[in-house]
């Protein structure tokens, strides 16, 4: 089957590439590079032995996507172009309004041309918002973000679902994940954005590393055991390995549908620190600041249905996420 990966060589799209061409299936992805490295599909060849079909494109641009639908007869897409910040999205909201929202309509009208019908939505535990209790699941009200990265989540969530009300034979599978980390075991693969990293692992890992000076953890008096926030934290391949049950689903699925990847488990971001430094042996300085705009307190999935209907769970330990995660980082800082 040839999948188009529109922002596959970032983070959690480059990881979900190595399970589909390992499950045999032809990549083809598109990224501007504007949060990922060029070398991203080499290394996704060293390590499957397969090169994906790569294009250096901007999927706002919709003649350059429709010119890669004609080259290729596209089966399934799987998307996950755009911005991801939570901060930074509260810092520039239009930007990533444009964005994500653009990139995601685009994809759709092209698809649309092309009769393309199966949809992997990358979509965000953040589309549940503050009113709803811990463990978020699926049949809870996604009404209300509490900032502008969750709103276009929860805006693309919403086209998705009356683009697939008005077309009966198109399945969109909306995924809620929850927050992946992690790196492949190769160290080849993993969370290494450009410039000072928005989230918390990629920002331990470095101060570790000795690149960074210390961590700034954003609050220490909420609701929690230990006043910081809690986080259903999951391996990035665990996430990876969702997608490519989600692909298998739709295709023998229409509608929309709304599944929660998480591992069901709350760990906190001082829990998580320490469980770093015991899995490497390395310290990480920190120091507690003030609430960061937009967090919440707690967040964890209630993860049965992506069990029931994917035949999918979270197998790997927060120590593995820690382990890998920091056999990558030192690979990327012997460059």
């Amino acid at each position: 089957m040839n999948v188009f990966v529109p922002g596959g060589a970032g983070y959690i799209g480059s990881h979900t590439c190595v399970e589909l061409i390992q499950a045999g299936h032809q990549v083809i992805i598109a990224d501007d590079l504007s949060n990922s490295s060029a070398d991203v599909p080499q290394r996704i060849k060293t390590i499957t032995g397969t090169a994906p079909i790569f294009y250096q494109v901007d999927v706002c641009n919709k003649e350059k996507v429709r010119e890669i639908f004609k080259a290729h007869h596209i089966d399934a897409v799987i998307h996950f172009a755009g911005y991801k910040a939570v901060g930074e999205s509260c810092r520039i909201p239009a930007k990533y309004y444009r964005n994500n929202i653009d990139s995601a309509l685009t994809v759709l009208e092209v698809m649309e041309e092309f009769g393309c019908k199966k949809f992997v939505f990358s979509s965000s535990a953040t589309v549940y918002g503050p009113m709803n209790p811990v463990p978020y699941n699926e049949e809870m009200p996604a009404q209300v973000a509490t900032n502008p990265y969750g709103w276009t989540k929860l805006m693309i969530e919403q086209i998705l679902r009356d683009y697939a009300a008005a077309h009966p034979d198109f399945s969109a599978i909306l995924l809620r994940y929850f927050n992946p980390i992690g790196a492949h075991s190769s160290g080849l693969l993993g969370d290494d954005p450009n410039g000072i990293p928005n989230n918390l692992m990629p920002y331990v890992a470095r101060v570790a590393a000795g690149i960074l000076p210390q961590l700034t953890v954003y609050g220490g008096d909420y609701d929690t055991p230990d006043g910081t926030c809690l986080r259903d934290y999951l391996h990035v391949v665990d996430l990876a390995k969702g997608h490519l049950k989600a692909i298998d689903y739709a295709m023998n699925h229409t509608g929309a549908e709304a599944i929660n990847l998480g591992t069901g488990n709350g760990v906190s971001v001082l829990e998580l620190i320490h469980a770093f430094q015991n899995a490497t042996g390395v310290k990480v300085p920190y120091v507690i600041g003030a609430r960061r705009d937009g967090d919440l307190a707690k967040c964890w999935a209630n993860a049965e249905k992506a069990k029931k209907l994917l035949g999918w769970s979270a197998d790997m330990t927060i120590e593995e996420m820690c382990r890998d995660t920091w056999n990558f980082t030192q690979k990327v800082s012997q460059k």
